[in-house]
């Protein structure tokens, strides 16, 4: 699917065996789309398995019918697509510069890192979701447009819902890669983004937002931060109907772990209570 303001990557639609063309579904867009269904094509051999979970939750009516669009990442541009860029526009020159100086140990060909969310969410938008739209039985309001991934996907999926909440009623974050880098020390971007998200989240009266995380591997950064992320939403009038935070001890950063609990999400933003 080529894109004025991406490059070009490909997109898997799932459908639920029901679905034929004549009743309209929701619509769950995900992140890391090569992920997601055949553990045959992923680079680790794990995959969230979403079409089956899906599948089992509609049949067995817990949630409502829903349509799931996967949007493969596109490698190395992955890590500045999924990076909230406004919150990144708020840290000074040398926070910039040392960020830089951090994620070139992973990648010695980069000189100045920059966040391009902000041209993926249009991609998602402005040209991904009229699509799915016009190509699909499925309503387009956001009380029916939800938004997932884990990880970086996770920090995506929550400024969507930020940037856009005309667009998306929902976002489920798992194992949200608050720290921003790979280091908790001296670190000022999980502070930059619960500044940004105290001034942006969306009407927690139309809208839903999950997160989780685990405590082992990479996750192992994240309950502290995630403890702070929850006080805020709190203050930001957010409750048990429009909100979960779910912990999951000895949990690792993998998408066997994100399989595991992908019911929860699931059932969450598609539930029919």
């Amino acid at each position: 699917f080529h894109s004025e303001f991406v490059s070009p990557r490909n997109i898997d639609v799932w459908l639920p065996a029901h679905y034929d063309g004549k009743k309209y579904f929701a619509v769950l867009y995900m992140h890391d789309g090569q992920m997601l269904y055949d553990s045959a094509i992923t680079w680790n051999k794990q995959t969230w398995d979403v079409d089956d979970i899906a599948g089992q939750l509609m049949d067995s009516g817990q949630t409502t019918d829903f349509i799931v669009v996967g949007i493969w990442n596109a490698g190395k541009e992955r890590y500045a697509e999924y990076f909230p860029r406004k919150p990144f526009d708020q840290l000074s020159k040398e926070q910039k510069q040392a960020i830089t100086s951090e994620l070139s140990q992973g990648d010695p060909t980069l000189t100045e890192f920059l966040p391009n969310s902000d041209d993926y969410l249009n991609y998602i938008v402005k040209e991904i979701k009229p699509m799915i739209d016009q190509t699909y039985k499925v309503f387009t309001d956001p009380a029916h447009t939800r938004i997932a991934g884990s990880s970086m996907g996770g920090l995506i999926s929550w400024y969507a819902i930020c940037e856009y909440p005309d667009i998306f009623g929902g976002a489920a974050c798992l194992s949200t890669h608050w720290p921003g880098t790979f280091s908790a020390e001296n670190n000022p971007i999980p502070s930059t983004f619960l500044e940004y998200l105290e001034v942006n989240l969306p009407d927690p009266n139309t809208h839903q937002i999950y997160f989780d995380c685990g405590d082992q591997t990479l996750d192992a950064l994240y309950p502290a931060i995630q403890n702070d992320v929850d006080v805020l939403m709190v203050k930001r009038g957010y409750g048990s109907d429009n909100w979960q935070t779910r912990y999951f001890p000895g949990e690792d950063h993998s998408e066997r772990a994100w399989r595991k609990r992908l019911e929860q999400p699931l059932s969450f933003l598609f539930g029919l209570n």
